[in-house]
């Protein structure tokens, strides 16, 4: 036996090298998955073939093959599910959503719950996901919408702990703590609920899978069967999720495809808002948010996220500037602190909060190009405000004025807003949906707002100037005379 360097597996020279269990040298037939994109392997590799990423291959068992009635393996012709229709003959296709209670988790669903949809609710540990799971559930049961909360990592004391906290209307929500998927959806079908609430789906296993709960062959099937009685059945189901150390949802990446929405929950231990965000959502718009506060009786929805972000805004002081962002189809005000000064060591830092500090580069370098600002010698640091993250390039020109800002060390006005991408040659860029951007800060009391001449909108939000600048040397100059 020679050891290949992972732990727990080795080499059979009698099989050409294939690795095999040591635990009870079984001669289960294995395979590995990748993480990233699903693709299966019969040796275990350091890059996926497929996707070329790196240490993404896990192993799972291999569900035994269907056999004919000779008991030789063939071709399954039992058939099973409804029969195929025409598009035409189906009936339902506008159906009423279901409102969840919560104006934020609605509108980041689209416009309510869809029955018999799959949502998958990701997020870090202790940020509210089963909190906001369970108010869902306790307002549909207030609307007369039947529920299933099925805790698979608390018992049910501990998941009435929670309920206590959260108001009288969470103790009719229906509680079943099980991680077996039979007994799980057995109990869903005697039951019939509206919405079944999974927590989470990596304690979930099925006894057909040789392996442990969270794997990615118990992931992915169990994930797979509770779509299928969610589509036969008309319940909505949803599903929490662990996250890994980089973020994403713990589990085969084929799991995000398998479900008709992702929702990540972002946000820190240090500040009491949490941002919901769609990533895929089958049924409404991508990139959307909704902005929640955490609160002793849990997760209260904000109705004005722009005055939630700038409430701690200080006006008087240098490095600082706002900007209109779109989140899906949301703008929002967020403020940019910039802090620029005198590097300690041979190599200055670079540092970002909430930018990508490649994007960062690429403006410092225009800045110095064609603002004539050297930062050289100097170390910066970036920060949005908030929690948030800048993607788009609508935020270039105010991350330059903040930076500018700072190293002038004056204030930028405190009524301005600041759009616009800006282009190598330090040109003002004009960017999409100006005008609800500057609708919004209208409606925050902002009186002038920094656009590109090409971006004028045939008609302004009244109390709101506009100042158009060609470029990153007319901004600067307009903004520090």
């Amino acid at each position: 036996m020679v050891g290949t360097g992972r732990e727990g597996r080795g080499t059979n020279p009698e099989e050409g090298g294939a690795p095999f269990s040591l635990l009870g040298m079984a001669k289960t037939r294995t395979r590995f998955s990748c993480t990233e994109c699903g693709n299966d392997t019969p040796r275990w590799q350091g890059q996926c073939p497929a996707c070329q990423a790196w240490n993404s291959l896990v192993e799972e068992v291999v569900p035994k093959a269907s056999r004919r009635a000779d008991g030789l393996p063939g071709v399954v012709t039992r058939t099973t599910g409804a029969p195929p229709v025409r598009l035409r003959d189906v009936r339902g296709g506008q159906g009423a959503r279901w409102s969840s209670g919560l104006g934020e988790f609605d509108f980041v669903l689209g416009g309510g719950i869809v029955p018999g949809s799959v949502v998958l609710v990701g997020g870090e540990p202790g940020i509210g996901k089963s909190t906001i799971l369970l108010q869902v559930a306790a307002q549909l049961e207030a609307a007369e919408h039947s529920t299933l909360y099925v805790s698979g990592e608390e018992s049910a004391m501990q998941v009435k702990l929670r309920a206590d906290r959260l108001g009288p209307a969470a103790g009719d929500v229906l509680t079943y703590a099980e991680t077996e998927l039979e007994s799980i959806l057995a109990r869903a079908s005697e039951l019939a609920p509206a919405v079944l609430l999974i927590d989470s789906i990596q304690t979930v296993y099925t006894p057909d899978l040789e392996g442990a709960p969270g794997n990615v062959g118990q992931v992915r099937e169990c994930a797979a069967r509770l779509q299928r009685f969610a589509k036969e059945t008309g319940t909505a189901v949803f599903l929490v999720g662990h996250v890994t150390k980089g973020g994403g949802i713990a589990g085969p990446k084929t799991l995000e495809h398998i479900v008709d929405t992702v929702l990540y929950f972002e946000g820190t231990g240090s500040l009491d808002h949490r941002v919901l965000r769609a990533t895929k959502n089958r049924f409404g718009g991508v990139d959307e948010i909704g902005v929640f506060e955490m609160t002793a009786v849990g997760l209260v929805p904000v109705a004005n996220p722009s005055a939630l972000f700038l409430s701690d805004r200080s006006e008087a002081r240098s490095g600082s500037s706002v900007v209109a962002t779109m989140e899906g189809t949301r703008p929002l005000l967020v403020e940019v602190q910039a802090l620029a000064a005198r590097a300690s060591y041979g190599a200055p830092q670079r540092v970002t909060t909430g930018f990508d500090h490649k994007r960062l580069a690429l403006l410092l370098a225009v800045l110095e190009k064609r603002a004539g600002i050297s930062f050289a010698q100097l170390d910066v640091f970036l920060n949005v405000v908030g929690g948030l993250r800048i993607v788009e390039t609508a935020g270039d020109a105010a991350v330059a004025a903040a930076l500018a800002s700072s190293v002038y060390d004056r204030p930028v006005p405190p009524d301005a807003v600041i759009i616009g991408e800006l282009g190598l040659g330090g040109e003002l860029r004009s960017v999409g949906q100006l005008e609800r951007r500057l609708s919004e800060a209208a409606r925050m009391g902002f009186r002038v707002a920094y656009i590109s001449p090409k971006a004028r909108p045939a008609k302004l939000p009244s109390g709101l100037r506009v100042v158009e600048t060609q470029d990153v040397r007319a901004l600067i100059g307009s903004l520090f005379p």
